[in-house]
C-alpha cells in the first residue's frame, strides 16, 4: 500500500491525489452480492427504468468505498485505524459514470502525540454533478 503524502509537508489547502473510478453495472451487482442488498433499483434494469430514477443506481455505500480508497491511498494505515467520515448524499451514481473523488486538507490540529487532519471531500461524475460532499478526519501519530 503506497502512501501519497509526505506527512512532514502537510499544509492546509493541500489537495489529496485524485481518484477516478469508472462505475459499471457489474460493480454494482458485485456490491449487491457482498452487502446482500438486492434492492431492484440497483440490480434490475427493467424495474429501475420504470422508477423516477429512470435506471439502476449504485448503492451509496459503494461510492463511499471510493472515498475510503482515496483516503487509504493518501494516509495508509492511519486512515484504516483512525479515519472518520461525515457525508451528505447529493445525487445518484449510475452505471457508466466516471466518479471523481477529490480531497483537500481543511484543518490541521496538533494535539500532543498526534496530528488530526480534517479534509473536505467531494465525489462528482463526469458531468461535474456532485454525488457526495463531506468531511473526513484522520489521526497521524507524531514521531517524537
Amino acid at each position: 500500500m503506497s502512501i501519497n503524502i509526505n506527512f512532514s509537508e502537510i499544509n492546509i489547502g493541500m489537495f489529496l491525489p485524485e481518484l477516478n473510478k469508472h462505475l459499471i453495472q457489474e460493480d454494482i451487482n458485485c456490491y449487491a452480492r457482498a452487502s446482500r442488498d438486492y434492492n431492484p433499483i440497483h440490480i434490475d434494469e427493467e424495474f429501475a427504468k420504470k422508477t423516477p430514477a429512470g435506471g439502476t443506481i449504485a448503492h451509496g455505500m459503494l461510492i463511499l468505498a471510493y472515498i475510503s480508497q482515496a483516503m487509504t491511498d493518501s494516509f495508509g494505515l492511519f486512515w484504516l485505524t483512525s479515519g472518520t467520515l461525515n457525508v451528505r448524499f447529493k445525487a445518484a451514481a449510475r452505471p457508466g459514470d466516471i466518479i471523481k473523488v477529490q480531497g483537500k486538507i481543511a484543518k490541521i490540529i496538533n494535539d500532543n502525540e498526534q496530528r488530526i487532519i480534517a479534509c473536505d471531500v467531494l465525489c462528482s461524475n463526469q458531468k461535474g454533478e456532485v454525488v457526495i460532499t463531506g468531511e473526513t478526519t484522520v489521526k497521524i501519530k507524531v514521531e517524537l
